[in-house]
């Protein structure tokens, strides 16, 4: 009986000793990871929430909910994040009882959440305009803390993240404008950071990555100018064009992320390690986990590889120069 007693308390030591190891190196991979200054960002754009429209020729929209609270609870799963980015057109209509529907979802994620405008978001002549948009976004988000549509914050000691407002609001179109004071602002936040990386949030892109002249941004020489000027990495999320797109100019390095209604029905994850003299870059395409939605999805278009890309454009990874 002692000796047997003798064993079961060797076992439990061993047992206790092989814990106590893993909850060390546990405790201190979470140290490390939350001393180190790389950022993981969780970008969604285009969900196009409707609580009550039918499927168009390419927008699954009655099924918006459901896609929406697939890739939170992916999120959720697959952290941590440092934060969630909505680039545009959370909405399929600009109202304000469809925005406050779309809050309710977000309020499932774990993780910080910020969001820019697109042009679906905002109406001309309606209840919900710019101002009415970023002060639903404050009350929901306790990260959102703007009065300005357009606004920054730091997720992050080495990053800046710059949210823009690309949308024309004072006539129906689909092409973006950044405003000339919104430029001053975007010239200000760079000469106040200029070690940081830049992280540019905006809906109307930057680059296109596609050719259409009814949906670019009519100053988009200007942006660029400016954030390439930028001496360290700029990093852009963007959507509008619901195409999965990836391309590099120098210094600046630019995400098209797909729409969640419009096949390939995706959001991406984008992981930035700074570097001593670079910051790379991984990009990933996170596809829904509802498969009979995306392949009706996929049936209602034609010509899907001009939204789907390359496999260069859906998983990649880049390498940008860094200043000391």
């Amino acid at each position: 009986m002692r000796r047997e007693k003798k064993k079961e308390s060797f076992f439990t030591k061993c047992v206790n000793f092989i814990l106590s190891l893993l909850l060390a190196c546990l405790i201190g991979s979470q140290v490390c990871t939350a001393a180190n200054n790389n950022l993981r960002i969780a970008q969604v754009s285009d969900a196009h929430f409707s609580s009550y429209e039918k499927n168009t020729s390419y927008k699954f929209l009655e099924k918006s909910g459901d896609l929406l609270d697939d890739v939170i609870m992916q999120i959720n799963t697959s952290g941590p994040y440092d934060f969630v980015i909505f680039t545009g057109d959370l909405i399929n209509h600009p109202k304000v009882s469809e925005l406050d529907k779309f809050l309710t979802h977000t309020k499932k994620l774990v993780y910080p959440w910020y969001a820019v405008d697109g042009n679906h978001d905002i109406s001309i002549d309606g209840d919900l305009d710019k101002s009415k948009f970023i002060g639903m976004l404050s009350d929901s988000s306790s990260k959102v803390n703007s009065k300005k549509i357009y606004y920054a914050f730091t997720p992050k000691k080495g990053y800046r993240v710059l949210c823009l407002d690309s949308i024309i609001d004072n006539k129906i179109t689909t092409n973006g404008r950044i405003s000339d004071d919104e430029l001053l602002w975007i010239k200000d936040e760079l000469k106040a950071h200029p070690k940081d990386t830049v992280i540019v949030a905006t809906h109307v892109p930057v680059i296109e990555p596609y050719s259409s002249p009814s949906h670019r941004l009519e100053n988009e020489y200007e942006l660029r100018k400016l954030l390439k000027a930028h001496t360290n990495p700029v990093i852009v999320l963007q959507g509008h064009y619901h195409a999965a797109r990836i391309k590099q100019d120098g210094n600046m390095l630019v995400i098209s992320s797909p729409s969640l209604v419009t096949y390939p029905n995706a959001y991406r994850v984008v992981n930035i390690n700074t570097r001593k003299n670079c910051v790379k870059v991984d990009v990933f395409l996170k596809e829904t986990n509802l498969k009979d939605i995306q392949s009706r999805s996929q049936l209602r278009l034609m010509g899907t590889q001009l939204l789907y890309g390359e496999e260069s454009d859906r998983n990649e990874s880049f390498e940008l120069r860094r200043e000391k």
